[in-house]
């Protein structure tokens, strides 16, 4: 059901690879709501995933840029208001990759270089893209800047490696570029703490499946699902949420609140049993 919450706006999309992608949710519901959309990713990225059935699906043109190199982001941008013919009014930053995790290379023997990469891509490219929007003054008042992270920033998860500094940054980064871009152009800027998702990305996460079940047995509501997560960007995105900014939300069937629910209890308990 459409409720033409984005009726008129404009934004770009970064991260959608297939259909398993939460940004690939994101556009679908974004349009669906009445946006007018650009979808980015790198150049591999595009070859390697099926973002123009995507594009067609959505009537937007897809922008190759590599989201770590300031002169791609800037080309972006200036393409993006021209296609647009004014300001942006939303952002959605999907991005990230850890060559470590890739690699399974365990926290505690880290590839310095791999760690380099993962930060500049997962969180250095969020400040690097806000710098580019904010010195072109391409966004429209009251436009909303979102990025996707997950919990391991506050909490430590077997597998999820040196991605967990990498989200920590990204919030970090989010904080401290909201207060500036809200003060200065009434731009809001937030995270959204996803429940672990089945995305191509989660899937290279070591032990992603235990994940999945834990998180679902830990949940009051049980996971957010790629959809889930997709309306509530678009309320983001939304005049609805004009106050809401710097803040890093939840959106997890109430795991970041948990301590111990009654199935993963029980569960405990049958398996002491069995022992």
């Amino acid at each position: 059901m459409s409720y033409n919450l984005l009726k008129g706006k404009r934004g770009i999309v970064f991260g959608a690879l297939n259909e398993h992608s939460i940004a690939w949710k994101v556009a679908e519901r974004a349009v669906e709501e009445g946006a007018e959309i650009v979808l980015t990713n790198t150049p591999i990225s595009l070859r390697m995933g099926d973002i123009n059935r995507l594009a067609e699906r959505c009537n937007a043109p897809v922008i190759a840029a590599d989201a770590t190199s300031v002169e791609d982001l800037e080309s972006l941008v200036d393409k993006a208001m021209e296609h647009f013919g004014g300001k942006i009014d939303f952002v959605l930053h999907s991005v990230g990759m850890s060559p470590n995790v890739r690699k399974n290379i365990p926290y505690q023997q880290l590839n310095y270089t791999f760690l380099d990469k993962t930060l500049d891509i997962s969180a250095i490219s969020f400040h690097k893209l806000m710098q580019v929007l904010y010195s072109k003054s391409a966004m429209n008042e009251w436009g909303s800047i979102v990025a996707l992270t997950y919990m391991a920033a506050q909490r430590t998860f077997v597998g999820y490696g040196d991605m967990a500094d990498a989200k920590a940054l990204l919030e970090s980064v989010a904080r401290s570029f909201g207060a500036i871009f809200g003060r200065d152009h009434k731009v809001r800027v937030n995270t959204v703490s996803q429940s672990p998702t089945a995305t191509t990305a989660g899937k290279g996460i070591a032990g992603m499946g235990g994940m999945l079940d834990f998180a679902e047995a830990m949940s009051p509501l049980g996971n957010a699902t790629a959809e889930d997560c997709a309306d509530y960007c678009v309320t983001l995105f939304s005049d609805l949420t004009r106050k809401v900014t710097m803040q890093n939300l939840y959106h997890d069937g109430g795991f970041s609140n948990m301590g111990l629910s009654e199935a993963v209890y029980n569960g405990f308990l049958k398996g002491a049993k069995e022992e």
